[in-house]
């Protein structure tokens, strides 16, 4: 029996170290910096994850934090460049901060006219090679994933805004980037940076007069109850577009199989994201509106004969009149 028993043992600890070691499932971190869990970011990272480990059968997770490595946009590009986190949502105010000017395009207020419009743009020509500049001249640190919603932005303050003239002087949190800041300026006022989780303490406390934002993001935010941001203008500035990064040289150690994975279920998470993000937006302006929100509309020629000229400057100065022109003519 004693015999019996060695010889057992003996052929058990032979087939343990015969056996190969399974690895450890590949690792991706996905961030964004909205801390809202209804957010429509949210709801694509989450698809993101659902299919990704479901197609790689368990080979690749997906941990995914919604505000919960940064609220900052450039916080979150720092991470994904140490390799802290692996996929970010960012806007292009924020990448101009890295040195590759050319994303400034989706800064650019009145650029397109609707979502249809927006689309064309993005998932077209123009997205593409938007998005080879960005390979390039981050030295492969940014490969875009997908370019996301975030839905279509307005003005929303301590008052309505009937004119123009209704802005003057007035502080509005906004992106500083260069184009966006110089819009704000040029209607009378007055450009102010407060971080994105700052901003209601901000509008409750009068740090700020106004803001502007979609009607989902700043909901969510509840940034209409407070009294300097209950009054909402329809100003439909911009179809705003917010850019997936992946880190791209960690992109390319991957296998075929990773980054085919990878690829499917980020079309899957793009397709949620925006489908979210447009079925949100009217849901979210009855809520406003049901919380005591006021919203009235303003013509929007006066803003659009500011914002072309910028369009037609920025162009010039970056090299991307083709760009430009190319966006405009998807929208005819």
């Amino acid at each position: 029996m004693k015999k019996c028993t060695l010889l057992f043992l003996a052929a058990l600890l032979a087939v343990v170290f015969v056996l190969p070691a399974q690895a450890a499932p590949l690792k991706i971190v996905a961030a964004h910096n909205q801390t809202s869990l209804e957010n429509p970011y949210q709801h694509g990272m989450l698809k993101f994850k659902e299919v990704l480990e479901k197609i790689s059968g368990g080979e690749i997770s997906v941990d995914v934090h919604a505000g919960t490595i940064g609220t900052n946009e450039d916080e979150l590009v720092e991470k994904l460049q140490l390799g802290a986190a692996d996929v970010v949502v960012a806007s292009p105010g924020f990448m101009t901060k890295i040195g590759i000017p050319e994303v400034d395009l989706f800064s650019l207020l009145y650029l397109f006219n609707s979502f249809g419009h927006w689309e064309k743009a993005v998932d077209g020509e123009a997205g593409q090679t938007l998005a080879k500049i960005i390979n390039e001249k981050s030295r492969n640190t940014f490969r875009i994933a997908a370019y996301w919603s975030a839905g279509v932005r307005n003005y929303y303050g301590k008052k309505p805004i009937n004119t123009m003239d209704d802005l003057k002087g007035m502080k509005i949190r906004t992106q500083m980037s260069g184009v966006v800041a110089d819009f704000w300026k040029q209607t009378g006022a007055i450009p102010t940076q407060v971080a994105w989780g700052e901003l209601y303490q901000a509008l409750q406390q009068g740090i700020v007069d106004c803001a502007e934002n979609d009607y989902t993001n700043f909901s969510l935010m509840d940034h209409h109850k407070t009294a300097n941001g209950k009054f909402i203008t329809e100003t439909e500035h911009d179809y705003t577009t917010r850019f997936v990064l992946m880190n791209g040289k960690k992109f390319d150690s991957l296998t075929d199989q990773q980054k085919a994975w990878i690829v499917e279920a980020m079309k899957e998470a793009t397709a949620k994201e925006r489908e979210v993000t447009y079925n949100m937006l009217s849901k979210s302006k009855d809520r406003v509106i049901a919380d005591g929100g006021t919203v009235n509309t303003i013509d929007k020629a006066p803003f659009i004969a500011i914002a072309v000229p910028i369009q037609d400057q920025l162009a010039e100065k970056l090299g991307i009149r083709n760009l430009v022109e190319m966006i405009r003519a998807a929208g005819k």
